[in-house]
C-alpha cells in the first residue's frame, strides 16, 4: 500500500477468483494524469474506493505497476513479470510503459528461462495485436531455430506459430532431418487432430534429406507411418528429385514449389562457419566447398567457394572511375563499409541451370549468449544487400557483434535449380 500524505483514493484490486483482495491508496490527480483510462474511471465513481478487476498474474505485480511506474517514472523488470506489465500499460493506456517493455522483449529474447519465454511472448504479443513484439520472436526463433528445438519450451509451442515455422525458408538449423524429428516429438506431445498433423507433416522439405534418410524414415517413424498416405506424394517426388538429373525431371513434372528450395542448413554440406580476427583491420579471404545440389544426383559434386572480407569496401556508385594516365582506382578506402564477396574458385558446365543464392548469418552477443542476429542473402557481394552489418560497429570492442575480438560468421550457400523455382504467371 502507497504510504503519503494526502491521498484520496483507495484502488481495491480483485481478481476473477476473488481469492486475493490487493488495496493500494493512491492519489486522484496522479493517476489522471499518468493514465486517460484512470482519469475517466475516476471521474464516474461512487465513494472513495476505486474497484479494479484484473488477472492473477496482474493483480500480482499491479503495486509496482502503481508505485514504481506512475509514480517513480520508471521501474526494473524481470521476464516473468514483462507480460502482465505489458497488459497493464496496454489496458490503462500508458504509452511509454507499453513501449519500454516491448522494446525490454525484444532485447531479451535470448535470455535463459526456466521454462522459455519467448513462444509466450509471441503468443501474447499476436493476442494483443503488438506486430512489432511478434515479428521480433518469429524472427528470433526462426534464425536460432536449433536451440528452440532443444529448449524446454519446444513442445508447449502453439500449433499456429509452428505452422508460421515450417512455412519459412530463412530457418537457421542443421538439417531437415533435424526438423523433422523435433516435429515428430511435437506431435507426439500434443496430439493435435489429422489434419493439422497433415499440415505439418507437409510442410516438411522431405527432398532436402538424402534417400538414406528418407528410407530410415519411412521404416522407424511413428508418426510418419501413421500419416504416410497424407505425405506420400511429397516423398515419391523427392524420390525421383534425387535419382534423376533435376533438369530432366523438370520436362515432365511440374515442382516448383518449397519442396526443392533449401532452408539455412549449417550442415557442412551447405557452407561453412568463418571466425574473422580483428574485422575492422585488413581484408580477409577463406575457401571452403559445397554440394553442388541437393538433388542425389549431384551429391557427388563439390563446388569450391572463395570468399573475401573486407571491412572498408566502397559501394559501387561511390568508386572512382578511373584514376590520372586511366588506371583503376582501389575500390577498397577509408570509409567504406564491410563487405563479403563469394565466387567459385572455377567454373563448369555442371553448373548450367543452377543459381547459387549466398547466405551470411551474422552472429552477435546478447544476454551471454551467441546467437544470429541478422541474415544477408545474396548473389555474388553482400554490397547488393546495401546494409550489411552497417549498425556492427567493429572498431569498438565492446561490440555485441564481436566475441574476443572476432567476428562470427556462417556462409551458407544454397542451390536453387532455376527451372523448379521459375514462377509462372
Amino acid at each position: 500500500m502507497l504510504q503519503g500524505n494526502g491521498s484520496d483514493v483507495s484502488l481495491r484490486v480483485e481478481t476473477p477468483s476473488a481469492d486475493e483482495v490487493k488495496v493500494i491508496a493512491a492519489h486522484a490527480l496522479v493517476l489522471s494524469l499518468q493514465s486517460a483510462v484512470f482519469e475517466e474511471l475516476l471521474q464516474s465513481r461512487n465513494g472513495s474506493t476505486l474497484v479494479l478487476k484484473e488477472s492473477a498474474d496482474c493483480a500480482a505485480v499491479f503495486d509496482r505497476f502503481i508505485s514504481r511506474y506512475l509514480y517513480c517514472g520508471e521501474i526494473s523488470l524481470r521476464l516473468d513479470h514483462a507480460t502482465p506489465l505489458h497488459k497493464l500499460a496496454a489496458k490503462y493506456q500508458v504509452l511509454g510503459l507499453q513501449q519500454g517493455i516491448t522494446q525490454y522483449m525484444t532485447q531479451n529474447l535470448a535470455r535463459d528461462s526456466p521454462s522459455g519465454h519467448v513462444a509466450g511472448w509471441y503468443e501474447y504479443a499476436l493476442r494483443v495485436g503488438d506486430s512489432t513484439l511478434r515479428d521480433s520472436c518469429l524472427q528470433f526463433m526462426a534464425w536460432n531455430l536449433s536451440s528452440v528445438l532443444r529448449s524446454g519450451e519446444w513442445t508447449s509451442v502453439g500449433g499456429q506459430l509452428l505452422m508460421s515455422l515450417l512455412r519459412r525458408s530463412d530457418l537457421v538449423l542443421q538439417s531437415e532431418m533435424e526438423l523433422f524429428a523435433a516435429l515428430e516429438a511435437w506431435i507426439a506431445h500434443n496430439e493435435p487432430d489429422g489434419l493439422t498433423a497433415e499440415n505439418m507433416l507437409r510442410a516438411v522439405r522431405y527432398a532436402m534429406m538424402p534417400p538414406r534418410e528418407l528410407f530410415r524414415l519411412q521404416t522407424h517413424s511413428a508418426v510418419l507411418a501413421r500419416y504416410q498416405e497424407s505425405v506420400r506424394d511429397l516423398l515419391y517426388m523427392s524420390y525421383q528429385f534425387h535419382s534423376a538429373s533435376p533438369m530432366h525431371m523438370a520436362k515432365f513434372f511440374d515442382v516448383n514449389c518449397s519442396l526443392f528450395v533449401p532452408r539455412n542448413y549449417l550442415s557442412p554440406l551447405w557452407g561453412s562457419p568463418w571466425i574473422i580476427g580483428n574485422p575492422s583491420r585488413d581484408d580477409r579471404s577463406t575457401s571452403f566447398q559445397t554440394q553442388l545440389g541437393p538433388s542425389g544426383h549431384d551429391s557427388s559434386k563439390r563446388v569450391t567457394w572463395n570468399a573475401m572480407f573486407s571491412p572498408r569496401w566502397l559501394p559501387v556508385g561511390m568508386r572512382p572511375t578511373y584514376a590520372e594516365a586511366g588506371a583503376m582506382q582501389p575500390t577498397r578506402a577509408e570509409g567504406g563499409r564491410p563487405r563479403i564477396i563469394v565466387t567459385p574458385a572455377t567454373s563448369s558446365a555442371d553448373f548450367a541451370g543452377v543459381n547459387f543464392q549466398k547466405t551470411v548469418l551474422v552472429m552477435a552477443q546478447q544476454q551471454g549468449k551467441v546467437v544470429v542476429k541478422h541474415v544477408y542473402n545474396f548473389h555474388q557481394s553482400t554490397e547488393e544487400t546495401g546494409d550489411f552489418l552497417a549498425e556492427a560497429d567493429l572498431h569498438r570492442r565492446t561490440s555485441e557483434y564481436l566475441t574476443d575480438n572476432s567476428l562470427f560468421l556462417h556462409i551458407v550457400v544454397k542451390p536453387l535449380y532455376q527451372t523448379l523455382i521459375t514462377i509462372k504467371n
